[in-house]
C-alpha cells in the first residue's frame, strides 16, 4: 500500500470536530478576510483614483479658461507692436499742455479694449518722453519705475512678461498683468506696456473648485485661489513650498497643513510669453477615502460577526456530530468482539442515522449469512464442475488459427502440385491477407505493410474479376515506406472503390493508390474509374461522414476511417471526396501530418 503524505497521516490523527473547525479557519475564515482586506484597500484607491481624475480634468479645465482669459490681452498687447497712433502719440514732442491733452484724447484704443474686454482691468504704458501728461494710460517714467525689476525685466528682453505687480491706478493693489516691451525703432526709443488681467475674473473660475486650487506666478505669487485669503501670498508662506521645489507638471503626495495631501500641478505658457503660470489643486486623502473607510470598517464588522456565529454554530454542530458518531463506534466495537445481538440506538434521519440502520441491517445480514455458509459451500463445489465442463466445450469450439493457415497452405501445394498455379497464388495471397490481419494490433503498421495488404485483397479480386475487368496500381514514395500510419486505413477505401465503384463495369476497371512524402506531411490518393457518384449521393456521403449513428454498409467504412484520421490528426486530416458524378470516376484523399519514420536502410 502506498504510503500516504505526513500531513495526511497527521490530519487523520486529528478528531473529527477539530478538522472541521480547522477547515472553516482555513477555507473560510482566512479567506475571507484577505477578501475584504483587499476589496477595501481597492476600493480606497479606486476612490483616490477618481478623485484624482477629477483633479486632473478640472485642473485641465482651468488651465484652458485661464489661457482664454489671457488671450485677448496678448492679442491686444500684439496689435501694439504695430499700431501708428501709439507710435506717433508717444513719440511726439508736445510743445504745449493743449497739444499734449489733445493728442491724449484723440488716442482712444486704451478706453475701447478695456470697454469691449471684461477680461482687462487696466492698460497703462510707460515712456521716457518727458513732454507728455501722465493720465493713468501714459505714464512717464522716473527713477524709481526705471529701477523696479518688472521695468528692467520688460527692457531687457523682448516678448511677454507675466507678473504679480501693483497697479498704480488702482491704489497699488497687486494684479496679474501682462509687461511687454514696445519699440520703436524709427525714433530709437521703446516703452513698456502692462495690461492688467481682472481678478475678479481669474477668482470666478476656482471659486467652484471642490478642492484648494490655486494660480501663482513663476516668482511664487498666488495671482487667483479658491480660497480668497490666499490670494497675494507667496507659495513660501505655505507649508508644502519645499515639497514642490524643483518639481515640474504632475501628481505628487505632500503634506498640507499637517494632512497628507495629493496635489496636482499643471503649467500654463501662453504664446510668445517669457514665463507662465502654475496650476496647483490640494485636496486631503483622509477626507477623499474617509467615507470609504466607513464603509469598510462596516462591511468588515458585519463580516465578522457572521464569521463569529458561523463558528459557533460549527463548533456546536461539530460537537453534537462526534458524540453519535463515537455511539455509533462503541455499537461497531460490539460487533467486533462478536455480539451480533447488538441494535444501534442513533435517532435522527440524516447521514448517521442512516448509516445507524444500516448498521442494524447489516447486522441482521451478517447472522443470516452465517446460516447460508455451509449450503454456500455446496453450490460452490457445483460451480466449479459446471465452469470445468464449459472450459471443455469452449475448447472443442474453438479452431486454431495455424489450424487454418496450415490448412491452406496444404490447398495452395495441392494446386500446385496439380498444375493450377493460379489458384495456387491466390490461396496464397488469401492465406497472407487473414494472417496479416489476424496480426494487426491496436499500434500502426509501416506503410509498405498497409499497401502490401492492399495488394493482396486487389490480386484476390482482381482474380475474381478477371484481368479484363480490373487492374490496380500501387505508387509507393521510396521515402515513406517505413512511415508509420494506423492500420486498415487504405485496406476499406480500397474496398469501397472495388464494390461502388467498379462493380457494374464490365472492363477496363482501374484502381490506383499514390503515397507522396512532402514537407514531413505524407499525401496519400486512391482513385478508381467506376461509375462515380452523383451529386445528392455525395451530399449524403459527406453528411454521414461525421454522423455516429449512420449504420449503412455503404458509409460504414469511409465513415471509420474518416472519423480515426479526425481524432487522431485533426479536421484537416479527414477524407476528401471528388468525384466526376455522371461522367464516372471517384477520388478519396487523405493526409497525416508530421510522419515519422522514412526510408528502410538497405
Amino acid at each position: 500500500m502506498k504510503k500516504q503524505p505526513l500531513i495526511v497521516r497527521k490530519m487523520n490523527d486529528v478528531r473529527i470536530k477539530h478538522k472541521l473547525m480547522i477547515s472553516f479557519l482555513l477555507v473560510v475564515c482566512i479567506p475571507v478576510l484577505l477578501v475584504g482586506i483587499i476589496l477595501t484597500a481597492a476600493f480606497r484607491q479606486n476612490v483616490l483614483n477618481q478623485a484624482t481624475q477629477q483633479t486632473l480634468n478640472n485642473v485641465e479645465k482651468i488651465k484652458k479658461q485661464t489661457d482664454d482669459i489671457i488671450r485677448m490681452p496678448i492679442t491686444i498687447s500684439d496689435k501694439m507692436l504695430f499700431d501708428n497712433a501709439l507710435r506717433s502719440t508717444v513719440n511726439t514732442n508736445y510743445e504745449s499742455t493743449y497739444e499734449a491733452v489733445s493728442a491724449l484724447w484723440e488716442f482712444r484704443a486704451f478706453k475701447d479694449y478695456m470697454q469691449l474686454y471684461s477680461e482687462i482691468n487696466n492698460i497703462r504704458f510707460y515712456t521716457t518722453n518727458q513732454t507728455i501728461l501722465d493720465n493713468w494710460e501714459f505714464i512717464k517714467t522716473s527713477k524709481a519705475t526705471e529701477e523696479a525689476s518688472w521695468y528692467q525685466s520688460a527692457m531687457g528682453e523682448d516678448g511677454i512678461h507675466w507678473m504679480y505687480m501693483k497697479d498704480e491706478t488702482k491704489k497699488n493693489n497687486n494684479y496679474l498683468s501682462l509687461v511687454r516691451k514696445i519699440p520703436f525703432p524709427t525714433y530709437r526709443t521703446s516703452g513698456v506696456l502692462v495690461i492688467g488681467i481682472n481678478q475678479g475674473k481669474l477668482n470666478a473660475l476656482l471659486s467652484q473648485e471642490p478642492f484648494d486650487t490655486m494660480i501663482f506666478d513663476d516668482s511664487g505669487y498666488i495671482v487667483a485661489a479658491s480660497n480668497p485669503k490666499q490670494v497675494g501670498l507667496n507659495l513660501t508662506n505655505l507649508d508644502f513650498s519645499s515639497q514642490l521645489s524643483g518639481k515640474g507638471p504632475g501628481t505628487f503626495e505632500i503634506l498640507y497643513e499637517g494632512k497628507r495631501s495629493r496635489l496636482v500641478m499643471e503649467e500654463l505658457t501662453p504664446q510668445s510669453s517669457r514665463n507662465g503660470l502654475r496650476i496647483v489643486s490640494v485636496f486631503s486623502i483622509d477626507s477623499i477615502v474617509s467615507e470609504a473607510n466607513r464603509i469598510s470598517i462596516l462591511g468588515l464588522t458585519i463580516m465578522g460577526i457572521s464569521l463569529a456565529i458561523a463558528f459557533l454554530l460549527i463548533y456546536f454542530f461539530s460537537g453534537l456530530l462526534a458524540t453519535r458518531m463515537l455511539l455509533l463506534n462503541k455499537n461497531l466495537n460490539k460487533v467486533a468482539m462478536g455480539d451480533l445481538t447488538t441494535v444501534a440506538t442513533v435517532d435522527g434521519n440524516d447521514e448517521i442515522g442512516l448509516l445507524s440502520r444500516q448498521f442494524n441491517n447489516m447486522v441482521v445480514s451478517i447472522r443470516g449469512l452465517m446460516d447460508e455458509v455451509s449450503e454456500s459451500q455446496r453450490q460452490q463445489d457445483q460451480l466449479e464442475l459446471r465452469q470445468k465442463d464449459i472450459k471443455l466445450k469452449m475448447m472443442a469450439s474453438q479452431i486454431n488459427p495455424h489450424f487454418l493457415f496450415n490448412a491452406l497452405e496444404s490447398i495452395r501445394m495441392k494446386a500446385h502440385v496439380n498444375g493450377e498455379t493460379e489458384i495456387s497464388s491466390i490461396v496464397h495471397m488469401l492465406g497472407k491477407l487473414i494472417r496479416r490481419n489476424l496480426e494487426i494490433g491496436a499500434g500502426k503498421i509501416r506503410l509498405k505493410d498497409e499497401l502490401e495488404i492492399v495488394r493482396c485483397y486487389l490480386e484476390i479480386q482482381k482474380f475474381r474479376y478477371g484481368n479484363d475487368r480490373l487492374t490496380f496500381n500501387l505508387e509507393l514514395d521510396p521515402n515513406a515506406q517505413s512511415l508509420e500510419i494506423p492500420p486498415l486505413i487504405i485496406q476499406p477505401l480500397i474496398e469501397n472503390a472495388v464494390i461502388h465503384g467498379l462493380e457494374n463495369i464490365d472492363e477496363g476497371g482501374c484502381v490506383t493508390v499514390t503515397t507522396l512524402l512532402q514537407d514531413r506531411v505524407l499525401h496519400v490518393q486512391v482513385s478508381d474509374n467506376g461509375i462515380g457518384i452523383g451529386e445528392a449521393r455525395m451530399d449524403e456521403i459527406m453528411l454521414a461522414l461525421g454522423d455516429m449513428d449512420d449504420e449503412q454498409e455503404y458509409r460504414i467504412g469511409l465513415r471509420n476511417v474518416h472519423q480515426r484520421l479526425v481524432l487522431l490528426y485533426g479536421q484537416a486530416s479527414g477524407l476528401e471526396i471528388k468525384s466526376g458524378g455522371e461522367d464516372g470516376g471517384t477520388t478519396i484523399t487523405f493526409q497525416i501530418p508530421q510522419a515519422q519514420g522514412g526510408q528502410e536502410d538497405a
